[in-house]
């Protein structure tokens, strides 16, 4: 009998999202990742659960449906990490008609099926704060709904909860190959430890690696094409006060975003660029940062240069080749390839997917491989991810109930511990009186207590762990905190026994 019914190579969303749904119907699941959760693509979006306006004028009907009927569910499921946010889309001379603006927001308050969003209206600028940062030549725009989410937390509760339903998570462990017989023997490395763990079915959901698995680890190219599409973004100081977004238009058809970002800073992206070089170390080129710039240099009254930026980043897409032209063209939909032959053990392989959609495209995933198990039905559209049990409208009176229960801490301090944790904040803090009882600070407000919880229980193993993917602290962290946080986090590792065996 094998250890397992099915492995997971890869600790992204589309990894964490399966191994959470499968745990949760009874499966025995092993995921493992070869670096931390959230390393690749899935701490590197645009921090965005959209449906893709854009993708409406591609005909992408079916994908936009999907991805707007998950809006809620997500915020429902995690109201922590995932919140409301009003998108400002003013119209520039020259490009999209009015006119064709207002009849797509029309469909997408349409394909919507909003219950807790507001719908789409014209917004006269000069007398809204949304217009304040815009240049005087923008009189009146459109205003939508979408929500905003912090990609790896959102990924670390997925895992966090399917670790919960029994699944073993193994982060810093590669899988070096894998024999096929009837069942699937994976060989592991885990700081230089050989292992070996069995599992019925494999699934390749290592992103844009997955093309590098299937010839390096499974031996056995892919039966479709993998298209890989570079994304940047930008990050500069706040440029707006208020706590809407911008969608604007480039002059060659895309879209690009600017969000408010870790309450200090604005968030600049998209770009979408073919993509060939180190998986390892994707990276915004000259061209990508003046192009956002550009873009939004066309919209707001304040110019931004790229010697402002604070932080760029980039993630690369594993896409399905469907043949596009232009990268921006190249579909968005997830594509499931299952591999199965009698005598072989099933192995299946995950193609793009959007972090909007990763708990659909886990059901999905379960659909094909279901048939390998007796397991439980879907479950996942009604339940709520760690600490999210509180209703979508409850996080202010969340940060309230905790500063009456914690006095010390101050509401920014609050709002940030109950935007990462939800209601686990009480297994931060427990029976603490003072900020002193929390232990040493490192950078801003993050404590002691605080990295103690991330690495007991949330598989942080370096001060990067830390302070960019289990928050954005690393924004405004000095190289003198940094060190200080990985000297302690060293010593917490040594109390802390690595697992022996899968």
């Amino acid at each position: 009998m094998a250890d397992f019914d099915l492995a997971i190579i890869g600790g992204g969303i589309n990894g964490t999202g399966l191994a959470r749904d499968a745990a949760g119907r009874g499966l025995r699941v092993l995921l493992v990742e070869m670096n931390d959760l959230a390393s690749g693509t899935s701490s590197a979006s645009s921090k965005l659960i959209h449906g893709g306006l854009r993708y409406l004028e591609r005909g992408a009907f079916r994908l936009v449906r999907e991805a707007l009927s998950e809006r809620e569910v997500l915020l429902r499921m995690a109201p922590h990490v995932i919140r409301p946010m009003r998108f400002m889309l003013p119209p520039l001379s020259g490009l999209r008609m009015p006119l064709k603006l207002r009849f797509g927001l029309f469909l997408y308050d349409l394909l919507g099926a909003r219950k807790l969003l507001p719908a789409a209206r014209t917004v006269d600028l000069t007398h809204h704060p949304v217009g304040q940062p815009l240049k005087r030549s923008f009189l009146y725009g459109f205003e939508y709904s979408d929500c905003c989410v912090d990609d790896s937390r959102l990924v670390v509760l997925n895992a966090l909860d399917a670790a919960e339903h029994g699944a073993v998570i193994r982060t810093r462990t590669r899988c070096m190959r894998v024999e096929r017989r009837d069942e699937w023997e994976l060989v592991l490395n885990s700081r230089g430890r050989r292992e070996v763990a069995t599992a019925h079915v494999l699934v390749n959901a290592a992103g844009p690696w997955i093309g590098e698995v299937a010839d390096t680890v499974i031996r056995k190219p892919l039966k479709a094409p993998v298209r890989l599409i570079k994304g940047s973004h930008i990050v500069v100081r706040r440029r707006f006060e208020h706590d809407s977004s911008y969608i604007l238009q480039a002059a060659d058809g895309r879209v690009v975003f600017a969000l408010p970002f870790a309450d200090e800073f604005t968030l600049i992206g998209t770009t979408d660029e073919n993509f060939v070089g180190d998986l390892n170390s994707p990276a915004p080129d000259l061209d990508e940062i003046t192009y956002l710039c550009d873009v939004v240099n066309e919209y707001f009254r304040e110019t931004i240069t790229p010697d402002e930026l604070v932080w760029s980043f980039s993630g690369v897409r594993g896409l399905y080749d469907d043949g596009a032209g232009r990268p921006e063209d190249v579909t968005r939909d997830y594509e499931l390839v299952l591999d199965e032959h009698r005598g072989e053990a099933p192995l299946l392989t995950i193609y793009g997917g959007k972090i909007t959609t990763h708990r659909r495209l886990a059901e999905a995933a379960m659909a094909k491989i279901g048939k390998f198990f007796q397991s439980l039905p879907p479950w996942t559209a009604g339940s709520t991810l760690p600490g999210g049990d509180f209703p979508p409208d409850g996080f202010y009176p969340l940060v309230a109930e905790a500063i009456g229960r914690w006095p010390f801490l101050s509401e920014p301090h609050a709002r940030r511990l109950v935007r990462a944790y939800g209601r686990r904040i009480e297994r931060i803090l427990g029976d603490t009186l003072s900020m002193q009882d929390l232990g040493a600070c490192f950078t801003g407000n993050l404590t002691a207590a605080e990295v103690r919880y991330l690495v007991e229980n949330e598989w942080a193993q370096t001060a990067d762990d830390v302070l960019w993917r289990r928050s954005k602290l690393g924004l405004k962290a000095t190289p003198e905190e940094c060190s200080a946080l990985e000297q302690f986090i060293a010593t917490l590792s040594k109390e802390t026994a690595p697992p022996t065996k899968p």
